[in-house]
């Protein structure tokens, strides 16, 4: 796979190993009783895609009756204990299948019963994966993550947006119940996420609301509609039904007696920057917003850049880069120019067809469906989401943005790149005649914040900090500070 970076297509060749959420099935003990003895354990092996090596471990166990029944981790993803529906050993070959992720493991076993060889599929791709009986899988370590008791008060708590019938549930941490507090509500990044906000086994949410806190600022973190114990349809939100998820968050903080109405700010991270800037817009209530890794730029200016940036940190030539980006520019055009997703289906199927006869035939067996990958990518591309994201403009709403404006980015992010986003940011807030922003661009620091090597997101799930001690300081001093100023 030399030439992979052709294919390396932002969006439309994500690679997404696990999706969350899926019933427990197990297949009959008639079915293997006989064949189980000696499969049993822990098997840990590394999946290579697109230049990044992603840990795997599967959890083989027997039930009483005889039956197998397994779970997977993917540590560098932050996932354990993925159930798998389908669990078959039968003349020394292993199949496993997770019906709810769409992938299947299956390989034969070694005479020695200690590695397992075989292949990995997925959304019509094939990957060989090989796993090793270990008797302990690596332990992925998050020393930052506080261990109760904390030094203050942390409340379950639920509100409802009686609008749109939905109830979100989460946390919220106050340093105690003798003052009254400044308070902050926390916005997640693209995606369905926890109230930690839990991606590569890391809580950035749950560390930086302790952090805040225990700094004397209430921190309000809740799980997206649809997600935790939060109801509602999260694929069938947009960014205006999030929006006003926020919006009800800010009511709800006010009803508290410990925190003082006029000092509510919000934190978002990512694409959540677009929402905080467009309840900062709408609420006079918002005291001031901290944009982390925010975007200034369109959905498919980011998407190119990010595809570009990672590219090239990953080797790929100049060539590879530009025949990437116009095969990119080509799909972003087609979904902007055809409203009609039945028409819009098929002119990004003939033109994905055409692009992948172009591929070697060592690129091509990297693809083992290629009408099961080209449906996968279709029904991503075509989204609302996707549609949504690749034409909206952040900046006429961050030049409405009249509260303190507080923008930070990491020099090694290479999925929000710094100096465009950031640029665009301050140009926006300069040219609505915003008075009190700042735009700060932290040293050697990753999309998520973490003191990084090369910034790839290979090496979120890597990294033991969650995030840096400096960002958290720079984040809080400037809150401080908006707060002492009121």
């Amino acid at each position: 796979m030399k030439k992979i970076y052709r294919i390396l297509f932002s969006i439309l060749i994500c690679f997404i190993l696990i999706i969350i959420g899926s019933a427990f099935f197990i297949v009959s003990a008639q079915e293997q009783v006989t064949s189980a003895s000696g499969i049993e354990g822990i098997w840990e092996g590394k999946l290579k895609v697109l230049g990044t090596e992603l840990r795997i471990v599967f959890n083989i166990s027997k039930n009483p009756d005889g039956a197998l029944s397994a779970t997977m981790d993917s540590p560098d993803q932050g996932v354990t204990g993925f159930p798998v529906e389908e669990v078959i050993f039968k003349d020394n070959t292993l199949h496993l299948e997770l019906k709810s992720a769409g992938g299947v493991y299956e390989g034969k076993i070694s005479e020695d019963f200690l590695v397992i060889e075989g292949e990995w599929r997925q959304s019509g791709q094939i990957l060989p994966l090989t796993v090793k009986r270990v008797d302990k899988a690596v332990e992925v370590l998050r020393p930052q993550e506080p261990k109760r008791p904390y030094p203050y008060i942390e409340k379950k708590v639920d509100y409802t947006n009686l609008k749109a019938g939905v109830k979100l549930a989460g946390v919220l941490t106050l340093p105690s119940d003798k003052s009254v507090f400044p308070a902050l509500l926390l916005i997640s990044g693209s995606g369905p996420h926890d109230r930690n906000e839990t991606v590569f086994g890391h809580c950035p949410f749950l560390v930086l609301a302790d952090y805040l806190t225990r700094q004397g600022i209430a921190v309000l973190r809740v799980d997206d509609r649809g997600v935790g114990e939060s109801t509602g349809i999260f694929s069938r939100a947009t960014i205006e039904d999030f929006a006003s998820d926020v919006l009800v968050g800010v009511e709800y903080l006010k009803t508290y007696k410990e925190i003082n109405p006029k000092q509510i700010g919000l934190i978002s991270y990512s694409e959540g920057g677009l929402i905080a800037s467009i309840v900062a817009v709408k609420s006079s209530d918002v005291a001031f917003i901290v944009l982390m890794a925010g975007t200034g730029l369109t959905g498919e200016e980011v998407s190119c850049l990010q595809t570009d940036l990672i590219s090239k940190a990953m080797g790929a030539s100049e060539q590879e880069i530009t025949k990437n980006r116009q095969f990119n520019e080509k799909i972003f055009s087609l979904i902007k120019e055809e409203e009609d997703n039945e028409i819009a289906k098929e002119r990004l199927r003939q033109t994905i067809i055409a692009f992948l006869a172009e591929l070697s035939d060592e690129e091509k067996d990297w693809i083992s469906d290629p009408e099961e990958f080209l449906n996968t990518q279709l029904q991503r591309l075509l989204s609302p989401w996707s549609r949504f994201f690749l034409t909206y403009d952040p900046k006429p709403i961050l030049s409405k943005v009249k509260c303190p404006v507080f923008a930070i980015n990491g020099e090694k992010d290479l999925q929000v790149s710094p100096k465009e986003n950031l640029s665009a940011i301050e140009e926006a807030l300069k040219e609505g005649g915003n008075q009190n922003y700042t735009i700060k661009e932290l040293p050697g620091l990753n999309h998520l914040f973490q003191t990084a090597q090369t910034g790839l997101p290979s090496e979120y799930a890597r990294i033991e900090e969650t995030i840096s001690p400096v960002a958290l300081k720079i984040i809080s001093d400037w809150i401080l500070e908006q707060i002492r100023n009121e």
